[in-house]
């Protein structure tokens, strides 16, 4: 699976990007986060002039089984419900896109009932199942399911790249998502449970204590067949964190910036980097959101989101939100004067 040709990024341009910046009319490190954003997306482009071409989101919707044993305030069909939201406009992620630039797709990796009809031609069908098998009794997933995910994913990243697409983010809709979030991470960093789960939707103490025994109860389970990521994905992974890992190893293989949103989409890119090293060089972290086991997932990927504001919702808002400050980035590193063309005296404190 791993047959990306990722490439780390060149530092061979470093210093004449950090000069370019230094230089401009502002004290050295005044714009803070927005100029080291600049700098990975000059790394990334390779060009004196950066862009922002076509930015388009992602969100990737499937259910899971462990959704059918407590673990979360919502049902299962609450998956299709919201992947009709989004159909009709109406959902947050549907807010910010419009209002900040990104083209909207919807994939359906697997809800439990398929769409039909008009509603249906409105998304990209892109099934792997009826939701994923519960992961504390059986392994979620068939590695002959896994591998088509991450086939699908590179295709459809690969017909967003022939488009122009430079800029690229992944969103997810799946009720009991964070339950395979949390199973992955633990699995994976070989953590506790307790540490990696999280409340989710927002579920009371009782509830939380179940999904912590649950979660348990699947790593013991699997982990003597859980040898490496692609093995963790097969055992406790879902359909939409599949496909998300897979089209952020693609994106990156294209060049692209890939924006990553909350938690479940941390843990496809935690899973991606385990797969490819080099990938990480393209991930922009949007947020952090109030699940604790994000936290220390961006910790553990050495990760300075771009906002903390408390959000828990997925869906990919985080990363939509995120856009106006990618595109600040791009423009300031463009537009803004130095001190010699603004005839301004350098504060630089640099020759």
């Amino acid at each position: 699976m791993n047959n990306y040709n990722i490439h780390y990024l060149n530092h061979d341009r470093d210093k004449d990007i950090q000069t370019r910046i230094d230089q401009m009319t502002k004290p050295p490190g005044a714009l803070g986060e927005l100029e080291v954003l600049a700098t990975q997306l000059a790394k990334i482009q390779g060009t004196d002039e950066l862009n922002i071409e076509r930015p388009v989101m992602m969100v990737f919707a499937a259910d899971h089984g462990i959704a059918a044993h407590g673990v979360s305030i919502a049902t299962q069909a609450v998956t299709r419900q919201m992947v009709q939201n989004f159909i009709a406009g109406g959902a947050a992620i549907n807010v910010f896109c419009r209002h900040n630039g990104w083209e909207l797709e919807v994939v359906d990796a697997g809800i439990l009932e398929p769409l039909d009809g008009e509603e249906a031609e409105s998304v990209t069908i892109r099934r792997l199942g009826a939701g994923t098998r519960a992961f504390h009794e059986a392994q979620a997933m068939t590695q002959s399911q896994m591998q088509q995910g991450f086939e699908w994913a590179k295709e459809l990243v690969d017909k967003h790249y022939q488009q122009g697409t430079n800029v690229i983010a992944f969103g997810e809709m799946g009720i009991g998502n964070t339950s395979s979030a949390a199973a992955i991470m633990s699995a994976m960093m070989d953590l506790d449970v307790s540490v990696c789960v999280g409340r989710g939707t927002g579920i009371d103490d009782s509830s939380l204590e179940l999904k912590k025994k649950l979660i348990a109860q699947a790593v013991a389970l699997h982990k003597p067949n859980m040898n490496n990521a692609l093995d963790i994905l097969t055992c406790v992974g879902g359909f939409e964190v599949v496909q998300i890992t897979g089209a952020i190893l693609a994106a990156a293989e294209r060049g692209m910036l890939v924006v990553i949103d909350g938690f479940i989409a941390s843990a496809a890119a935690m899973v991606a980097v385990n797969i490819n090293a080099a990938s990480r060089d393209y991930m922009v972290f949007a947020h952090e959101s109030s699940e604790q086991g994000h936290q220390l997932m961006l910790r553990l990927l050495d990760a300075k989101p771009l906002l903390r504001l408390g959000l828990r919702l997925g869906e990919g808002t985080g990363a939509a939100l995120a856009l106006p400050l990618i595109r600040a980035a791009a423009d300031f590193y463009n537009e803004m004067a130095s001190f010699e063309t603004a005839k301004v005296t350098d504060v630089s404190g640099k020759e």
